[in-house]
């Protein structure tokens, strides 16, 4: 970032990263915005799952800390500024998912002063691991709001890649893992769209 105000450089650097995150909005998704709209990008996903998570707390399986949560959840795709998004079904690209992940992680997260890197890539570590009551509820809204998104649009995008019923309830297993009742609402949901082919039994 051009150095045009007298500025410190702890400053500097958080402008700096505040404006290269701005690169997720150009990161599209498989997932179609409801009403058949265009492709979201990964920004618009983020928000999305930041603002369901204080929504839907009460069916955290556990108790949580939800400004942690909702924090997770709009750092959790910074990554793809440099790796691209990784379709949930693509098995090719999950091989390599982790290691071109992690060199943008250390990338981006190294614009910001070295205690907000060391922060921000703990919180990210965190949800990846998926073992903490907060990165299980986040994860929870990861397969959520694109699961909502496309039944409200039919299926289309299952249909359009031609998905398993087996592949989607593998996804669906860290739903269940943070949040029991919103599994059951998934579940319906997957059970409709089998029913309708909109998903290969």
């Amino acid at each position: 970032m051009e150095n045009i105000f007298e500025i410190n450089e702890n400053l500097r650097q958080q402008l700096q990263f505040i404006l290269e995150i701005d690169k997720e909005k150009n990161i599209l998704r498989q997932t179609h915005l409801s009403g058949h709209g265009r492709r979201e990008n990964d920004s618009e996903h983020a928000w999305h799952m930041a603002i369901m998570a204080y929504l839907l707390k009460e069916y955290s399986n556990e108790p949580v800390d939800i400004t942690k949560v909702m924090l997770m959840c709009l750092i959790h795709d910074i990554v793809e500024i440099d790796a691209g998004d990784t379709y949930a079904y693509d098995t090719e690209a999950l091989k390599t998912q982790k290691t071109r992940e992690d060199a943008a992680k250390e990338r981006i997260f190294s614009l910001l002063p070295a205690t907000q890197k060391e922060e921000l890539i703990l919180l990210f570590d965190e949800f990846e691991e998926a073992k903490t009551a907060e990165s299980k509820f986040a994860h929870a809204m990861d397969n959520l709001q694109p699961l909502l998104l496309n039944n409200s649009n039919g299926g289309a995008d299952w249909r359009e890649h031609k998905v398993h019923a087996d592949q989607v309830y593998g996804r669906q297993v860290k739903t269940r893992q943070g949040s029991e009742r919103l599994y059951e609402v998934t579940d319906q949901i997957l059970k409709d769209n089998i029913r309708k082919g909109n998903i290969i039994e």
